[in-house]
């Protein structure tokens, strides 16, 4: 019977007692990972995770032996170089924290393609010649546009999964496309009996914000709509009625110090359509202008005046008719 090496038992051991120690326990791919991007990502993540890598056999033994209820769930997702991340963080932050230390690569002939490799539709650098030819042998439909080769749309060159051939990684290189992502995959992780897969823990920040701010826009317009004071909308709710009981006051032609002006201009304009629909005329009268009469005169005009008087008799009485005496015919 074969007994195993202390050092295995003792790496069985350690981890088991990580597995039980800490909140979160997750399951990390390094495959592709080198060494020297693995080194700065350990100095990084070393405050606020335990990375620890031993054989897969070892780790599913010590999935086994902990006490956690449905960690051995966590044996599925032990693909290519496993490692096991232990951490009290949130899983959501630890994900997105080794999402952004990630950086581009190109792929190798013979990797695996992490996921849908697209070559994007647009002009190339490559002047007209073999590359078309090349293009097409991965079903990149091309032509040439100002003298140079333009890819008319886009085409996926290999599926996710798919072993890549040198062929493909030399022309995805000349193409600038650098498919592979450097740094720690995090697959999945457990906690609290449930475990959260890549697909769950990878969430988009800005959606996910604009999404709350959308949320908070709609509450406050229910708050407002709903007359529910708060810190927030008490302000907003004390001026909006302010504005509503000066509008109804004004509907009911009722007078108060801020109202009256606003009345009286409705009063006249209302006045002023009821003339024009019904074409009354006002018409204003006129005040006659009655001449002054003179005043009494003195000494000297009263003398005048009199004349004035006898002149204006004079011209008063009938005239006498004055008739032509009839001359006698001349004797022939």
């Amino acid at each position: 019977m074969a007994v195993a090496a202390q050092h295995k038992k003792d790496s069985v051991k350690e981890f088991t007692k990580l597995i039980d120690d800490y909140n979160i326990v997750g399951v990390v791919n390094m495959k592709n990972l080198p060494t020297k991007q693995l080194q700065k990502m350990r100095e990084k993540l070393q405050r606020k995770v335990f990375l620890k890598m031993t054989k897969k056999r070892l780790i599913k033994i010590a999935l086994g032996k902990s006490k956690k209820e449905g960690i051995t769930q966590l044996e599925s997702y032990l693909k290519g170089m496993p490692a096991m991340i232990f951490t009290n963080e949130n899983p959501f932050s630890l994900f997105s924290t080794l999402k952004k230390s990630k950086s581009k690569a190109p792929i190798s002939g013979g990797q695996t393609a992490p996921n849908d490799i697209v070559v994007p539709a647009g002009k190339t650098s490559f002047s007209p010649g073999p590359v078309i030819g090349e293009l097409g042998e991965f079903g990149i439909i091309s032509g040439v546009e100002n003298g140079k080769v333009a890819i008319k749309k886009d085409s996926i060159v290999a599926k996710e999964g798919d072993e890549v051939s040198p062929k493909l990684a030399v022309l995805l290189q000349r193409l600038g496309i650098e498919p592979m992502e450097i740094g720690l995959d995090l697959v999945a992780v457990y906690e609290n009996k449930e475990i959260l897969t890549k697909d769950i823990l990878d969430i988009d920040e800005e959606a996910y914000k604009k999404d709350f701010q959308n949320a908070a826009s709609m509450a406050f317009n229910l708050a407002i709509n709903a007359a529910y004071p708060t810190k927030d909308t008490i302000t907003l709710l004390i001026q909006k009625a302010a504005t509503e009981s000066k509008a109804l006051a004004i509907e009911a032609d009722i007078l108060t110090d801020e109202t009256v002006g606003l009345v009286l201009a409705k009063a006249e304009r209302q006045a002023s359509g009821l003339n024009s629909k019904l074409d009354i005329k006002v018409d204003v009268p006129k005040e006659e202008v009655k001449p002054a009469e003179p005043a009494p005169a003195k000494g000297g005009e009263a003398e005048a005046t009199e004349e004035k008087k006898d002149e204006k008799s004079t011209e008063d009485a009938p005239k006498e008719e004055v008739k032509e005496e009839s001359k006698p015919e001349e004797s022939s």
